[in-house]
């Protein structure tokens, strides 16, 4: 069992005039004990595994540990709205990060990924490291299968440290059917977006149907409901908790579409264009063919169906998408969706500390100041 920490949290002081920055310390400290946590943890099973010759130790820094921890930090929101702070609980919630590595791993392989956070995707890593050593045999084909399996390894890894967390095991016992129940529905929405190509002229609804699926719950809702079970939350607080996480955990997708659109690759650590030339189904894309005119519309089909769309192509599909005005629709629903969110937090059974903790994340993630 990892033991990188075994002092408590304290919650954040939203008492002080500087309630706002105390919230802020709060969220990186408890970003920077997940991280040492799974460190901790990824480290023993390295070694165990002898893994780091393969060049896997650098390709899960990237994955498991260059995040911003939003999924452990809602599970331990979640445990927080039924429990005081514990180590053992911040100790599982980090577990998610594992969990987050499998899917980022498996996605960048199905999707030829080039880059994530920044840095080249780990098939190409591992396919360049395999080159280097001089060994025979397809490079390219090897870093994705290699990508593959690390991204299995991680799935198992992130129950095992679950597990091994040093929760009860009766909460654990509350915990696994809400476990398997979001992995499944992670796995459906990936399944879903195989197919979810912007030229099949899929509608809004069955868009955000498959985001909510693939990122949304699995985002916000879900990690916030494992941790309420984890504390032994009555079903009124879970059942609110879920309100609340479908609505930020859609809110943060229509984000991550508008920023997949218009944000740099600083911002999102993927190239700015990715999305395009994709043709990914976002729900800018889809809300910008539905309420652009006739003529606007007929252009921007017209590129999405281009064999190729090359760099004047894509800003020429931003110009239309912007003329559309789909932007302002989905900003519309982001902020819809953030509003009806604190309306649910103020409704629950907490103290200030917690209440505003919930409020704070709900803003933070949705406006991706991160």
């Amino acid at each position: 069992m990892s033991t990188a920490f075994s002092a408590s949290l304290p919650l954040p002081d939203t008492t002080a005039a500087s309630a706002t920055a105390s919230l802020e310390r709060w969220c990186a400290d408890v970003r920077r004990r997940v991280l040492d946590e799974v460190d901790a943890f990824v480290q023993e099973a390295l070694r165990v595994t002898a893994l780091s010759a393969a060049g896997v130790d650098e390709v899960l820094r990237q994955y498991a540990s260059g995040g911003k921890c939003l999924r452990s930090t809602f599970m331990y929101l979640g445990w927080l709205c039924g429990r005081d702070p514990d180590p053992a609980a911040l100790r599982a919630s980090a577990s998610l990060e594992l969990l987050h590595a499998f899917a980022l791993l498996q996605d960048d392989v199905m999707d030829d990924a080039v880059l994530r956070r920044g840095e080249r995707a780990a098939h190409l890593r591992l396919c360049e490291h395999y080159r280097a050593n001089g060994a025979p045999g397809s490079a390219p084909r090897f870093g994705a299968s290699a990508a593959t399996l690390l991204g299995d390894m991680c799935l198992v890894w992130a129950e095992q440290m679950l597990r091994e967390s040093g929760v009860a095991a009766d909460a654990l016992t509350r915990l696994w059917p809400r476990y398997d129940a979001m992995r499944i529905e992670l796995a459906a929405g990936q399944f879903a977006d195989l197919s979810n190509d912007a030229r099949s002229g899929p509608t809004l609804e069955s868009v955000l149907a498959i985001a909510r699926a693939k990122s949304g719950n699995y985002t916000v809702r879900r990690p916030l409901e494992l941790g309420a079970s984890l504390a032994g939350c009555p079903d009124r607080t879970l059942n609110m908790l879920g309100h609340y996480g479908s609505r930020i955990g859609e809110a943060f997708q229509l984000r991550d579409d508008l920023l997949g659109i218009f944000g740099s690759a600083a911002i999102t650590g993927k190239p700015q264009d990715s999305d395009l030339v994709q043709r990914k189904a976002t729900s800018v894309v889809i809300a910008a063919l539905e309420m652009a005119d006739a003529t606007t519309r007929l252009e921007l089909s017209e590129l999405m169906n281009l064999p190729v769309l090359d760099t004047v192509a894509v800003a020429r599909c931003r110009t239309l998408i912007a003329a559309s005005g789909a932007p302002e629709r989905i900003e519309a629903m982001i902020a819809d969706r953030v509003d009806a969110a604190i309306d649910v937090v103020r409704e629950l059974a907490l103290d200030d500390a917690r209440r505003s903790a919930l409020e704070h994340m709900a803003l933070l993630c949705t406006a991706r100041q991160l």
